[in-house]
């Protein structure tokens, strides 16, 4: 259940269709940027229906101390301030009271914004500042509180939210402390903070740049740069979509994120937001060294293995002495479940594999060469999720050694039926392996050299238990439990 909805079941709110709450959510999901240039505390309060108005969610400014020392949402609005509330909401219109209220020792400046969806007040959102913040009367705070007022604006009128905004949590996504630009309708920069000058001189953009028109400077840079200019480039840096986009040069690297200002129907301009992400893309350009580094790892392994399960295949084949050849078989068939692990991993970014189809693989493959003179067949149960590389390749040999030794010595070589159960609970896996043969008792063999590689496997690799026990029922089945921590 989202927050809006509990929130209108437990305090009996005014009825809020679907797109109504979803929009709200989109505002909350958005409003930081808000909080921040214009340095105030954010409240969303929702109607209730005997009248008053509760508070729904709040936003502290980032750039600025918060008025709201403790958490104001589920508490109601004073008498007075429900007053403001109720005539903000009715009326559609913002309001900004004449004088500021006292809190304490300090007083505050209110604005009552009404949020209207769809032709509706839904909604009041309250700017609360402190006189001091208020009071000042400095560029940079007062073409922030400007700005910040053509928002408020464009949310009485419907236009804020916008119908189409980026992914708030997207890796690198700008914030006003990281930089923020003040544009005119045409795409001049009429304001610009310091973290902004930064983050454009990182481009290699000049630090002279009030006035110029942004959207030639980094085109210009970026085809100088011989690099890819996205799609996007150009409407974001003119200010002309609520989108986000990236720049980079040989220099670095930035993001860009533009908020349309609209004064009605006319362009007023637009705030652009940037962040410096060089440093992060370059950690992720090594990573991505470093993953496809592994990848051919595994796949340079898998070959090798490969080339000495071939070598093994031929001595097999030109040895004159059936014990000798059925030992290289053995080492062979040991040798390609390896090689099998270290293939899938070489397919994936991840030092994880989905063990389920590779245990199909392995499992057939096992009884297939095991039954000489018959068909054993293997049924998988159950799930082993997600297993890192090393204990992947351990499980692999164990269950391949289970399932041979079920077909060479409980079925003689001969035509059965395995099942193989697997049950994960967190890092703890249990896998029983039964067979319908003759049993432990009767020609089952438990100390030969494959019995002896699994219980080293288990107990090292992966840090478990194994037994061995006669199903009541008939035949062999083995318990396995592996902590894959």
């Amino acid at each position: 259940m989202d927050h809006l909805r509990e929130l209108s079941q437990s305090y009996d709110v005014q009825d809020l269709s679907e797109f109504e709450s979803d929009r709200l959510h989109v505002l909350l999901a958005d409003w930081q940027l808000l909080a921040d240039i214009s340095c105030a505390d954010l409240v969303l309060w929702l109607p209730l229906r005997d009248g008053r108005f509760v508070a729904a969610a709040q936003c502290r400014p980032a750039t600025g101390q918060t008025l709201h020392l403790d958490d104001v949402v589920g508490k109601h609005a004073a008498p007075k301030r429900n007053q403001m509330l109720h005539e903000a909401l009715t009326n559609g219109v913002e309001l900004r009271p004449s004088s500021p209220r006292w809190a304490g020792t300090y007083s505050i400046w209110d604005t009552y914004t009404p949020v209207i969806i769809m032709g509706r007040a839904v909604a009041v959102v309250s700017r609360e500042m402190g006189s001091d913040v208020a009071g000042v009367t400095g560029p940079a705070k007062q073409w922030g509180q400007k700005a910040a007022d053509l928002i408020c604006q464009m949310m009485t009128r419907g236009q804020y939210p916008f119908e189409v905004a980026p992914t708030v949590g997207q890796r690198g996504a700008p914030r006003v402390s990281d930089g923020v630009m003040l544009l005119d309708a045409e795409g001049r920069i009429v304001e610009i903070s310091p973290n902004a000058i930064s983050c454009l001189r990182r481009l290699g953009l000049p630090k002279e740049l009030q006035g110029c028109l942004l959207a030639e400077k980094v085109t210009k840079l970026v085809c100088e740069d011989h690099q890819c200019v996205d799609e996007t480039l150009a409407v974001v840096v003119m200010g002309r979509a609520a989108w986000m986009t990236e720049v980079e040069t040989r220099a670095g690297a930035i993001t860009l994120r533009a908020l349309p200002l609209l004064n009605g129907s006319e362009r007023a301009g637009a705030i652009l937001v940037c962040r410096d992400v060089s440093e992060m893309r370059r950690r992720e350009r090594e990573m991505m060294t470093k993953d496809a580094t592994i990848r051919e790892i595994h796949h340079r392994v898998k070959n090798n293995l490969q080339t000495v399960q071939a070598l093994l295949r031929i001595q097999m084949r030109r040895s004159s002495s059936d014990e000798v050849a059925d030992a290289l078989c053995e080492a062979e068939r040991r040798v390609g479940t390896i090689a099998k692990v270290h293939d899938v991993l070489s397919q994936t970014i991840d030092e994880t594999v989905n063990f389920d189809d590779l245990a199909r693989d392995v499992l057939q493959k096992a009884a297939s060469m095991a039954s000489a003179q018959g068909e054993a067949s293997v049924s998988l149960q159950g799930s082993f999720g997600q297993i890192g590389a090393d204990a992947a390749s351990a499980l692999a040999v164990v269950l391949s050694e289970l399932v041979t030794n079920s077909v060479e010595h409980g079925f003689a070589g001969g035509s059965g039926r395995v099942e193989v159960v697997a049950c994960r609970d967190g890092d703890t896996l249990t896998v029983t392996v039964r067979d319908f043969g003759k049993g432990i008792g009767a020609g089952g063999d438990v100390n030969g050299l494959g019995t002896k590689i699994v219980q080293t496997l288990v107990r090292g690799e992966l840090g478990g238990t194994i037994d061995w026990q006669n199903h009541p029922e008939g035949g062999t089945i083995v318990t396995l439990v592996a902590n894959l921590v």
